[in-house]
């Protein structure tokens, strides 16, 4: 199967992105938000990133004004009715998330690959939720989707061949490095990321070294692009929090338990970039 048009449950962070990335490769996208408010935000900071990137001289203003003319906003389920993919990019809770499949299963054309963005989450729970769990897979983009390079697929006991084929497709029309990931929590990068910065977390706690001690190590020493207090809160507290408390519950390995330091930040309202203070101060 080709995929002609996709699209995305989401115009947040990521959703956004994801909404970017399939537009500027050529694909009509339809994004749906829970609200005209968050709608507007979302196609606002889409329009905003591409304008930035014609100021750097990254993008003509043709290709700009092309990619926004593909994508179209609504609030409506229904709007999905005519994607052969669809993305669920909306928060890290799977209570929702099974709301928000059932839902799609319902909308989209049976022939239709429904897909979750989830950085950690068991995707076959997501497939229970529809009739077409061999149509289910997980698309994990990277934050900034738009700049990432990574798309990691997740596959899932229920999978078909063919859908992971046309997945794989998909991901590399985007222009993506596609990875196949087993349905495993924190899959093949979240798996091995999330104890190395809860690890970083536990050694500032204990007071071992200082945040810029820590952080100018893993840059200066192992050639990272940024130590891991500074990649947490790029990431946002709250997710990693959120992610580490999953893996925790699935695995039951210490590792992935989040420190008494993060929980206090995180209930601080101290999360990262976003928030404006976490390890630093983004004020």
């Amino acid at each position: 199967m080709e995929i002609k048009r996709v699209g995305v449950v989401g115009c947040g962070i990521m959703g956004g992105g994801i909404v970017q990335v399939c537009a500027a490769s050529g694909y009509p996208v339809v994004t749906r938000e829970i609200s005209q408010e968050f709608l507007d935000k979302g196609l606002a900071a889409i329009r905003s990133n591409l304008n930035r990137s014609v100021e750097r001289g990254r993008l003509t203003a043709e290709a700009r004004d092309e990619t926004l003319g593909r994508i179209r906003g609504t609030l409506a389920m229904e709007d999905f009715a005519a994607c052969d993919l669809v993305i669920e990019a909306v928060i890290e809770d799977m209570v929702e998330k099974k709301r928000v499949f059932a839902a799609l299963d319902q909308t989209c054309p049976a022939h239709a690959i429904i897909a979750s963005n989830t950085s950690t989450m068991t995707v076959l729970d997501m497939a229970a939720a529809t009739k077409r769990p061999q149509q289910v897979l997980g698309l994990h983009f990277f934050n900034p989707a738009p700049v990432m390079k990574l798309l990691e697929i997740v596959r899932t006991l229920a999978t078909s061949e063919a859908t992971l084929a046309t997945a794989r497709a998909f991901g590399e029309s985007l222009g993506k490095t596609v990875i196949i990931a087993p349905d495993t929590p924190g899959f093949i990068v979240n798996r091995l990321i999330i104890p190395f910065l809860m690890d970083a977390i536990r050694f500032l706690e204990a007071g071992c070294a200082t945040k810029e001690d820590i952080d100018n190590g893993l840059v200066t020493g192992c050639n990272h692009p940024m130590g891991p207090l500074a990649l947490a809160d790029y990431v946002g507290l709250d997710t990693l929090m959120y992610s580490g408390n999953h893996m925790f519950d699935e695995l039951r390995d210490p590792r992935f338990a989040p420190p008494v330091l993060l929980r206090r930040m995180v209930a601080a309202g101290w999360l990262g970039r976003k928030s404006g203070k976490g390890f630093y101060d983004y004020k």
